[in-house]
């Protein structure tokens, strides 16, 4: 559990103060100034607690609290200061958002409880997201799980797309990808509302009637609806809900929005999942790539430079890496392991199709399938 303190001033001799009258009491690092503090912070943080003058010179408590916040927002903040009117105290709270507003001179005795409150404080902030956390993750977790089984196909092209989207992420310096990885891990989940028949038709490139064509189109915000009761998935909702949206506004869903109004995430699918789609038709990623680079209006062309630079096979050199390929029986198969040829039952119904990670419920799957219909060996793996 966090509980070191950073104690920020101008005045060399109150930060001796604090050391000589809190250290037996606190984990205490001490900061001669704003510019010392941001050091401290960035070299030893984070601090569970920081507690900053008013009066420096350069840059006020005030503003170096702001920046705390922005570079640690879960720090709770304290303000020092011997000018104690109330715009002060205002723009502390307003703009520095501290906790608690102290006046000096300040007692040792209470400073240090301000500093227990404050590090009670930042108990309840870090124990609450972690809960929060925790759910959010069982719950798409079990999502994720649920789509497995009911649609293994659609799981195992989200594990694909969550790659690519992890890959370009990467590639634009995005920090925090948690949203748009599980944007492209769950944008499929929309499919297990769709018939089992009319999905093998759709999957099979067989004549769809004009209502079962309309179906399809809605699975997007069939999805998003889905998603959206969850909370904190609002933006991988909306992720999800413009995925088949094009850049010029047309396709779906109807409405007036395109361009750069279209989240990043939903205009990163649309170029990736369209690439993976001619892919599972037997296309080369290069000749893949030259073909979106042609349908006009469909795509962001920086999404598309993007996937480019993300993907685009240097000539001369194989469309595919070298990889081991293991045939094995399913009683030799492993979680992770990734399926290099789609599993069939024996009466040859397709299960799970290649590109598949396995995980601990498709395992559980496939002993089911295999116990009540047989599952064909051996299975293609890397």
């Amino acid at each position: 559990m966090n509980k070191k303190i950073l104690c920020v001033d101008d005045d060399a001799n109150i930060l001796a103060g604090f050391q000589r009258n809190l250290r037996k009491q606190f984990d205490l690092t001490i900061a001669l100034g704003g510019e010392q503090g941001l050091a401290a912070l960035e070299a030893d943080g984070p601090f569970a607690v920081v507690v900053a003058d008013m009066q420096m010179p350069g840059m006020n408590g005030i503003q170096f609290l702001t920046r705390v916040e922005h570079a640690a927002p879960d720090t709770v903040r304290v303000m020092l200061t011997g000018n104690a009117d109330q715009k002060t105290a205002m723009d502390a709270v307003n703009e520095g958002h501290v906790f608690r507003f102290l006046t000096k001179p300040c007692s040792p005795e209470a400073l240090a409880a301000t500093l227990e409150a404050a590090l009670g404080q930042h108990r309840l902030i870090t124990a609450e997201r972690d809960i929060l956390e925790r759910t959010l993750n069982g719950t798409t977790k079990v999502l994720g799980d649920i789509l497995s089984i009911m649609d293994p196909v659609a799981f195992g092209l989200g594990q694909k797309l969550r790659d690519c989207m992890r890959a370009c992420a990467a590639h634009l310096k995005i920090a925090q990808t948690w949203d748009l990885e599980l944007a492209a891990m769950l944008c499929q989940i929309g499919y297990v509302a769709i018939p089992a028949r009319v999905l093998a038709n759709y999957r099979g490139h067989l004549p769809l009637k004009p209502e079962e064509k309309d179906m399809l189109a809605r699975v997007p915000r069939t999805g998003s609806d889905l998603l959206a009761n969850i909370p904190r998935l609002e933006g991988v909702s909306r992720i999800v809900h413009y995925q088949q949206k094009n850049f010029d506004g047309t396709g779906f869903p109807n409405d007036s929005v395109k361009g750069e109004e279209i989240p990043l995430g939903s205009r990163l699918l649309r170029v990736l999942a369209d690439m993976l789609a001619l892919e599972s038709h037997g296309q080369a990623r290069g000749k893949a790539l030259a073909e979106l680079k042609t349908r006009t209006g469909h795509y962001d062309p920086r999404m598309l430079e993007i996937v480019a630079a993300c993907f685009a096979v240097p000539e001369g050199t194989s469309e595919q890496p070298h990889t081991t390929v293991m045939e094995v029986t399913l009683q030799g198969l492993c979680v992770n392991h990734m399926l290099v040829e789609k599993i069939e039952t024996k009466d040859g119904v397709m299960i799970m199709g290649a590109g598949t990670l396995i995980t601990p419920m498709l395992l559980e799957k496939l002993r089911n399938f295999a116990t009540v219909v047989g599952v064909r060996e051996p299975i293609c793996v890397v």
